[in-house]
């Protein structure tokens, strides 16, 4: 296999003619500027052109005059050496890379732009040079680096360097300045397509952002834009991760926000802002609101994190099991490391019958692990222990937890159980909305609240839940406004039947509805409009459907508007898939469709919950704390992008990265029925 960086991409010369005509996917592609420029390969020796060695081998035949006059080059498959090198060495060449070339009897190749000519060797069908001047590698390295948010740096390790060439010697991989500059100049063509994306929009668009401090110390926001497209599917892209400057604070902030919207022109349609609950943020989204309200572009709203808020509270409710539960963890990341202490664990639990475990378990030092392990204490406490004083000789006694300990862990367990729920059903609800998740958080209230005034817990909790109160409260000031309380109402599992009293008022939805006849209800509410387009499809209908649009059209004519119908109606299961629920009604409600795409967009949350709550966010995190200031941009970007379908780009090229693997898998087949052709004969 060759890979060469200057030239063409030589490792596919012996596959089918298909595979070979495919390869023009990345065709004419101009080299990026330094950045793409490719090194030489150190075979071009510097010779004096009077010096001129002629040679009558027979090896002689099947290599011609490179073009700069300072090489040969193999005919068969281009690989150059200098003039001078010996032809035992051009006879090894030919040996070991084209067996059976002296035995075709077929005429020689030449690569010459003069020549025409080409070669069919026995078991192998006519191929042409491929004519392209990438990297097909390096293409799918870099593919590689932007999907698992890697650094351009970790091509530089020597033992993935020493693995390539241990495949081939010959395999060139990219520079890591070579990879930053192809990045760069990705990032900026795929820009441009993702601005054309939400220029094309016909719904308004939501903000989200997440802050995080490098390895560096640098301090980093991401702004994340979401939006419901016309076949009501959730959309999102990462709009841009940029360094926040010192002192970080809230007017920092406002401008960085401010030159994202403005460099993809989204300010007019911007919707909403949802942040990680800092000052700096909340001051910077105040700041933007007032700017909207001057401007009167529109209603804009800023919501606090949910999810921020929840773990929050938790983290308040866990103060006092801290230790403990390190305790457990340390005995749990052993058993994860020995195989003879988790047989002897799962012996255990299956004979005490304390439950079926799935390892590794979770150790991570976020709210799922901390629960992981109070499950553990609460579960398998007589396992834990019998294992521990098995191996004491690798496990320490001091894991071992006292009647106390584990009194605490059960009480604080059984507690924390509905916060356990209630994260697991946010992070799997595939729309998580305003609505449901203020149904979900008006349940934590309310579990707070009758900890603090019951008589059953003791001190040390209620002391935990006056702490947990506070956090929650505040969040639920910062989210009663009618904003919410509209964006709520919009989903049809919500309405005004599972909103918090504290939202649900009589002047909110007068607002809501004046809000939706000034902004939405362009024209004069109609049953005949609504249930028409659907009547005159034709087809048989049943009697039983007859019955249900006689009574809808009664409903209906009684309303006075469609907010009013569709508040009228009870609410869908918790289980429906909003966006499937208003796509099926979108024909009943088709102006209050419109206003139900803007504000579901809305995100309840910052940052996506099982990143904050599980141990995905630990993968995430040492991601991106490890990326260096030149290249967290282009690569999270990158590869935001990628996952929302927009195709790798350089610059009015798209690289095809999914046809470069079936090149290689068509390569890797043919490869094996040759091999496989060759020990049948």
């Amino acid at each position: 296999m060759e890979w060469n960086g200057s030239t063409t991409f030589r490792s596919l010369k012996d596959i089918e003619p298909k595979s070979v005509k495919d390869m023009s996917i990345i065709a004419n592609i101009d080299q990026v500027n330094v950045a793409l420029s490719s090194p030489e390969n150190g075979n071009d020796l510097s010779l004096p052109k009077s010096r001129k060695k002629t040679m009558t081998s027979v090896y002689l035949k099947y290599f011609e005059t490179a073009p700069d006059g300072k090489g040969r080059r193999c005919k068969f498959c281009g690989q150059t050496y200098s003039i001078a090198t010996a032809t035992g060495n051009l006879g090894r060449h030919l040996g070991s890379r084209h067996p059976g070339y002296d035995k075709s009897g077929e005429p020689i190749p030449s690569t010459a732009p003069q020549s025409n000519l080409t070669v069919v060797k026995k078991h192998q069908l006519e191929v042409k040079t491929p004519k392209f001047n990438l990297d097909h590698l390096n293409w799918l390295l870099t593919k590689w680096l932007t999907s698992s948010s890697l650094p351009p740096s970790t091509l530089e390790e020597t033992w993935l360097l020493n693995s390539f060439k241990f495949v081939n010697p010959s395999i060139q991989i990219w520079s890591k300045e070579k990879i930053q500059g192809v990045l760069c100049e990705v990032f900026r063509s795929m820009q441009e397509d993702v601005q054309t994306v939400l220029q094309q929009a016909s719904s308004k668009v939501a903000i989200a952002l997440e802050f995080w401090t490098s390895y560096e110390q640098i301090y980093y926001m991401s702004a994340t834009c979401h939006w419901i497209d016309e076949s009501w599917t959730f959309q999102k892209v990462l709009l841009d991760v940029c360094r926040i400057p010192y002192p970080c604070g809230g007017a920092e902030i406002y401008h960085a926000l401010l030159k994202i919207l403005k460099m993809y022109n989204i300010a007019e349609k911007i919707l909403a802002c949802t942040h990680d609950n800092s000052q700096s943020a909340m001051h910077a989204c105040h700041k933007l609101k007032e700017d909207m309200d001057g401007h009167k572009v529109g209603p804009f709203c800023y919501i606090p994190c949910a999810a921020q808020t929840l773990n929050l509270v938790i983290e308040d409710g866990l103060r006092t099991t801290k230790q403990i539960i390190s305790k457990v963890r340390e005995f749990v990341i052993e058993m994860n490391a020995s195989p003879a202490i988790m047989d002897d664990f799962m012996q255990s639990t299956t004979a005490y019958q304390e439950g079926i475990w799935t390892f590794p378990l979770d150790t991570s030092a976020r709210w799922n692990g901390h629960y992981q392990m109070m499950d553990i204490v609460r579960k398998a406490s007589k396992s834990m222990d019998g294992v521990i004083r098995k191996h004491e000789n690798s496990l320490s006694t001091r894991m071992l937890l006292n009647a106390g300990e584990r009194n605490v862990v059960t009480i604080l367990h059984e507690y924390l159980e509905p916060f356990y729920k209630t994260t697991n059903d946010i992070c799997l609800n595939k729309a998580p909305t305003i609505g449901l998740v203020l149904f979900f958080m008006d349940h934590i209230s309310e579990m707070i609240a009758a900890c603090k005034d019951s008589c059953l817990y003791p001190d040390w909790l209620k002391n935990a839940a006056e702490e947990m109160s506070l956090k929650s409260c505040s969040y639920n000031d910062q989210v009663s406004n009618i904003f919410t309380y509209m964006t709520a109402i919009l989903d049809p599992r919500i309405k005004v039947e599972l909103l918090p009293e504290t939202l649900n008022s009589e002047n909110n939805l007068d607002e809501a509805r004046s809000h939706f006849l000034g902004n939405y209800s362009t024209s004069p509410f109609s049953v005949n409009n609504i249930y028409g387009a659907s009547e005159k499809e034709g087809g048989s209908v049943s009697f039983a459907e007859e019955i249900a649009r006689k009574k809808r059209r009664v409903s209906m004519s009684v309303a006075t508007d469609e907010l009013t119908q569709y508040l009228s109606e009870p609410p869908a299961p918790i289980q429906t898939d909003v966006m499937e629920w208003w796509k099926v009604n979108s024909a009943r409600y088709p102006r209050l469709s419109l206003m139900a795409r803007d504000f579901l967009s809305v995100q309840a949350t910052s940052v996506a919950s099982e990143e904050l709550f599980s141990r995905k966010g630990d993968e995430l995190d040492r991601q991106r704390f490890g990326l260096s200031t030149s290249t967290a941009q282009a690569l999270l970007c990158v590869k935001s992008w990628s996952n929302a379908g927009i195709k790798l780009k350089l610059r009015s090229t798209e690289i095809d990265c999914d046809r470069l693997m079936e090149l290689v898998a068509e390569t890797a087949s043919g490869n094996s029925k040759i091999g496989s052709d060759k020990k049948q004969k």
